[in-house]
């Protein structure tokens, strides 16, 4: 999981498109849960925060749900 620091795309948009491909393309299917928030900034190098946006990015679109405790789940 690569994110471009030096894109002009900001990080968490580049977070949230490799986790929607990795929706769309079915390697993580219909209520699979979606890598924890501290995998992914460990994966990548960003801040909690970046981590997040780029989750409510993907919520807003209806690609996942966010169940408090439990984690983040494809829709």
């Amino acid at each position: 999981m690569h994110v471009d620091h030096d894109s002009a795309v900001p990080p968490y948009l580049q977070l949230a498109e490799i986790l929607r491909k990795r929706i769309e393309s079915g390697e993580l299917s219909s209520g699979a849960r979606v890598p924890s928030i501290t995998y992914l900034m460990q994966e990548t190098g960003l801040a909690r925060n970046t981590v997040r946006r780029a989750i409510e990015v993907l919520v807003s679109e209806g690609l996942v749900t966010v169940r408090q405790g439990w984690g983040t789940f494809v829709a």
